[in-house]
């Protein structure tokens, strides 16, 4: 699985720490910044990964700001994205269980490192399961048609 991976300027260090884990879990990987620690626009960063994923040159992406608001705002505007905005371990999996989300945001002052590192893990890891679920997510897909 190819997964891109972006940050603003508050969710460098996170975004740090999910690069080391997904290095360590042997996932290929492109990062699209930012490494300034001034301010900068998140949609600048969420849009261009939003829409690589979206036409399938990466099957997930991955997105860390201060709240991990914006940044799924902005990525839920492409469409075919379904990015969830997830502080707990419970909703990563359920995420990918239930809703397929092909996007993850996150919020570095929202969570910890090890919290992100575990959310990013699970959601990953965890299959979509389908079923009534499928018809569902379908639903939202015709919206978007």
């Amino acid at each position: 699985m190819k997964i891109a991976i972006a940050s603003d300027h508050g969710g460098m260090n996170i975004k740090k720490e999910i690069v080391s884990l997904l290095e360590e879990l042997g996932y290929e990987y492109e990062d699209f910044g930012c490494e300034c620690e001034t301010s900068v626009d998140y949609p600048d960063y969420a849009l261009p990964v939003a829409t690589k994923v979206a036409a399938g040159e990466f099957e997930r992406g991955i997105l860390i700001c201060g709240t991990g608001i914006g940044m799924s705002i902005a990525a839920n505007k492409v469409k075919g994205i379904r990015c969830a905005l997830v502080h707990d371990t419970f909703s990563a999996r359920a995420t990918r269980e239930h809703n397929d989300t092909n996007m993850l945001s996150m919020g570095e002052r929202v969570i910890g490192a090890g919290l992100a590192r575990d959310i990013a893990k699970i959601w990953l890891e965890t299959d979509f399961q389908g079923g009534r679920h499928a018809n569902r997510v379908g639903k939202i897909s015709d919206y978007e048609a």
